[in-house]
């Protein structure tokens, strides 16, 4: 008669079986939970694709006046958040070397002449991010400027500033110069009629 007893025959093979199953829930428990801390703000009910969590939601704009690129103002000078204060702005972060923002451009050219029509133009402006001056002016000459003025990061300290991932990027700020919405990626004209025009008190 074969007396043999394999690795899980008897009482000692039950108990290590059963604490081997027990470690591998545990472990599979721990995995699902940190995939949906990390899923978290991209289940939530009022996410939307592009529109990205951000810590400076309800923080003033930065500290920082930029130059202007081919400015409509009349005496060109840096601008910083005292300017921007008095009405709600779009600020669009872009560069020549982007591709995404040749393709958004027919969309903010669209609001442009919206803004413009109801005498609000000066409530869309940008931001060159980490670009050249000959490249970013050729870059409107050839794509449009629909910017009441674009201002120059180029060694994108206000891109770190604002935490910005790449272009392009947008923001809308209040008029107390408080950041109240942040979009990653390209701006569509659905997204400019229902999210940004009531925010800039326009109408389509």
């Amino acid at each position: 008669m074969n007396t043999t007893r394999t690795p899980l025959s008897g009482r000692n093979g039950i108990l290590t079986l059963i604490a081997s199953n027990w470690v591998f829930v545990l472990v599979l428990v721990a995995v699902l939970a940190l995939l949906g801390l990390l899923s978290y703000p991209f289940v939530k009910q009022d996410y939307r694709p592009g529109e990205l969590p951000s810590v400076l939601i309800g923080k003033p704009w930065p500290d920082m006046a930029l130059p202007q690129l081919g400015s409509k103002a009349a005496d060109g000078e840096p601008i910083g958040p005292a300017q921007l204060r008095g009405k709600a702005r779009l600020v669009n972060v872009w560069a020549s070397w982007c591709p995404v923002c040749a393709d958004e451009q027919p969309a903010l050219i669209e609001l442009g002449k919206t803004l413009r029509a109801q005498g609000r133009a000066d409530q869309l402006i940008s931001i060159n991010y980490k670009d050249k001056t000959s490249d970013a002016t050729a870059w409107l000459r050839r794509h449009g400027n629909p910017f009441a003025t674009t201002l120059v990061d180029a060694d994108g300290r206000m891109g770190i500033e604002l935490g910005v991932y790449g272009a392009p990027e947008t923001f809308l700020i209040d008029a107390q110069g408080i950041i109240v919405w942040k979009h990653a990626g390209e701006i569509t004209p659905d997204r400019i009629a229902s999210e940004i025009l009531p925010r800039l008190g326009a109408k389509p």
